[in-house]
């Protein structure tokens, strides 16, 4: 055990975390899979704890690695992989592929693996944020400068996610809101902002209503989702009242491990309402202990933060660790109503590559920054993306 943690740096509860988790979706996953082997007619219920298994597996070594590497080099990587993102959100747009019944043009097909771009594209986008933050943290913010510097990049990938991941966009904006606000942006600027954004997604709007043609079904599964969350119809609603069925039947202990009924009747049962799987199974008692530990996250991340010694550390922590927080929120709402369907994942229980991949690289980067005790502001500051490059390449 010993050798072990002398290969591990960071928080050693973050890490802990990351391991209960891992090692706690392995039976709501192999259940509720079940239900994929028979709605999708292939595979094994085995098969499936095999591939998640291994997506977890790469999940750690993309945490080792990460947490290896100085979090400066985040800050020059950020502008390095923006046209990056650019270019893979484009050709997700016009390339992409259906993946389980999920919108064509949210994923894309890497060696024979769905890779969702929107999800590394918020990742890095965050990252941005922070950087341009802790770089401006001694100068007068001019609405005009950042316009073209910070909100320009912002705008364009954003607009590359709307079409067809409202939700995913939705929670990116807020999160850089919210690290804006924190970073110390203007608050008269953020107010102007905000109100671009709402007028940009109404022009939206507006544009797929009047050619559907060029957005199918867009906009209008939107409003399903908004009607069935208020009016209690369509297949929304049929997903989320099996869901409060499943919760309801595991009281306060659970039917026992693998014995969930309601797996068989939720289509997205092993990614999207895997929480009301784990309650039915668990209990109130289970249901509990995975908030309770996302919550020890939480608690964690600000640990992290109150030991961090820089600027873009601190805003690096907050714009990877709070989405975490906020999508296993947003998951545990929908399962049990409180929130419209959204598609979002509960980070490291549900099955699904990107979602573990990117949460594992965000776990590393706060693994990272909390690894770190020599780090100074002129270090971070010091980080020309060319720069970057060479000492990658050295």
């Amino acid at each position: 055990m010993k050798t072990i943690f002398q290969y591990i740096k960071g928080d050693k509860t973050i890490w802990a975390i990351v391991a209960i988790l891992a090692i706690f979706s392995f039976m709501p996953v192999y259940s509720a899979s079940t239900n994929l082997e028979y709605v999708v007619g292939s595979g094994s219920s085995f098969g499936y704890l095999i591939k998640h298994v291994v997506l977890l597996i790469m999940g750690f070594a993309i945490i080792y690695g990460v947490h290896k590497v100085p979090y400066r080099f985040f800050s020059g990587g950020s502008v390095i992989m923006l046209p990056v993102i650019v270019f893979l959100l484009i050709y997700t747009l016009s390339q992409g592929t259906t993946i389980g019944g999920a919108n064509a043009s949210r994923w894309i097909s890497i060696g024979g693996i769905g890779f969702q771009t929107s999800t590394l594209a918020g990742l890095v986008l965050m990252v941005y944020v922070a950087r341009y933050l802790s770089k401006n943290k001694d100068n007068v913010i001019g609405f005009k400068e950042s316009l073209w510097q910070l909100w320009l990049p912002v705008a364009v990938v954003l607009s590359l996610i709307l079409p067809a991941n409202f939700s995913t966009t939705a929670i990116i904006f807020t999160m850089i809101l919210i690290i804006t606000f924190i970073g110390g942006y203007p608050l008269k600027y953020l107010g102007i902002i905000i109100g671009a954004g709402i007028g940009a997604l109404l022009i939206f709007v507006l544009a797929a209503k009047a050619f559907p043609d060029l957005m199918p079904n867009r906009v209008q599964t939107w409003e399903n989702r908004i009607t069935s969350f208020s009016d209690d119809e369509g297949k929304e609603a049929y997903q989320v009242e099996k869901a409060k069925i499943a919760i309801a039947m595991g009281e306060t202990f659970g039917v026992g491990p693998g014995k969930s009924v309601q797996k068989n009747f939720l289509p997205q049962s092993t990614s999207d309402f895997i929480y009301a799987i784990i309650v039915e199974e668990y209990g109130l008692v289970g249901g509990f202990l995975i908030v309770s530990i996302y919550f020890i996250l939480l608690f964690r991340i600000f640990v992290v933060i109150r030991k961090t010694t820089t600027i873009f550390g601190t805003l690096l922590v907050l714009g990877v660790g709070l989405p975490i927080i906020f999508q296993a929120s947003i998951n545990m709402a929908v399962a049990t109503n409180l929130f419209p369907v959204t598609g979002q994942t509960l980070p490291l229980i549900s099955s699904g590559g990107t979602s573990i991949w990117m949460t594992c690289f965000a776990l590393g980067m706060i693994l990272s920054v909390s690894a770190s005790k020599e780090e100074t502001e002129e270090d971070i500051l010091d980080d020309n993306p060319l720069n970057i490059l060479h000492e990658t390449i050295d």
